[in-house]
């Protein structure tokens, strides 16, 4: 039988806080609203929907594959009743400012962050979407590649070292590469940088014996690798607190490779960004220097 249309708009409104928060307790904060409020809404909407959107963790929430699928469709469904409401009828902040992210990023880099950017610019609506293709009418991209697509300007934020993560219990017992082969290892598809590359620099050429599985996000290669008998490939700086969130912890002394791809944040032209573009731009590169500085 056909489903019921969705009963309740807020229950979107809740379920995209708490997908870019990360968190039922910190969107109940940015919600005015409380905890199992907010749990009760995203349940109301999983059980009208039929499947889960969020996997529950100790102190924090990820999105299921069927969350991740979703959340695009919803974002850009809140962003055209906001920018309808306000092109129509004034609203008291600032023009909205939409930024693309890729979710990674967004995950494990920007959304631990963001709090610095809007309580300084408290006026500033920010709508986040992780749409990989720029999408007319925004003002900003964080993209993932080896340079911005053609048309685009862009500045250059970061690259990723890429090494193995684990449960403690398994990292612990991975003494040296060649132990790898006692598990199995999560193989993100889309990235060219990968499993293959990292065995290599660490000398093994020969794959035959080692079984790999395959996902389409980092998000879900760690949700693997935290259930246990898995490893899985540490994206960092990106993936960082994604890997704190799953308590992952590195292998072999965090042996690392750098890889070939860089996060951008991209534009179609620099001079046209409207203001609150502007300081997005200026902040971001604020804090990836900041981070650059701290590393070094």
């Amino acid at each position: 039988m056909t489903k019921s249309r969705i009963a309740s708009l807020n229950w979107l409104r809740v379920f995209e806080a708490a997908a870019q928060a990360g968190s039922f307790a910190r969107a109940a904060d940015v919600l005015g609203m409380s905890p199992p409020g907010v749990s009760q809404q995203i349940k109301a909407l999983e059980g009208h929907l039929g499947k889960p959107l969020f996997t529950r963790l100790p102190h924090s929430v990820a999105l299921t594959e069927a969350g991740e699928a979703f959340l695009p469709s919803v974002q850009q469904a809140l962003l055209s009743v906001e920018g309808a409401a306000a092109g129509l009828f004034g609203t008291k902040y600032e023009e909205p400012l939409y930024v693309q992210v890729a979710l990674l990023f967004a995950l494990g880099w920007l959304n631990p962050r963001l709090s610095k950017f809007t309580e300084k610019n408290s006026k500033i609506r920010l709508r986040l979407s992780s749409a990989e293709d720029f999408a007319s009418g925004s003002d900003l991209q964080i993209f993932f590649g080896t340079a911005p697509p053609p048309n685009m300007q862009g500045d250059r934020l970061f690259g990723e070292r890429l090494y193995p993560v684990a449960s403690p219990q398994v990292a612990e017992k991975i003494v040296r590469a060649g132990d790898l082969a006692g598990y199995r290892l999560i193989e993100v598809a889309m990235h060219r940088s990968n499993w293959l590359r990292w065995l290599a620099s660490a000398g093994i050429l020969n794959i035959d014996h080692i079984a790999f599985d395959f996902t389409d996000s980092t998000v879900m290669s760690f949700s693997r690798a935290a259930a246990g008998k898995c490893v899985a490939l540490a994206r960092a700086p990106a993936s960082d607190a994604l890997s704190n969130t799953y308590g992952l912890v590195p292998c072999l002394g965090g042996l690392a490779i750098a890889g070939d791809q860089f996060y951008w944040l991209i534009y179609p032209v620099r001079d046209g960004l409207r203001p609150p573009a502007r300081k997005f731009r200026d902040w971001i590169l604020t804090e990836v220097a900041r981070q650059q500085s701290q590393d070094e």
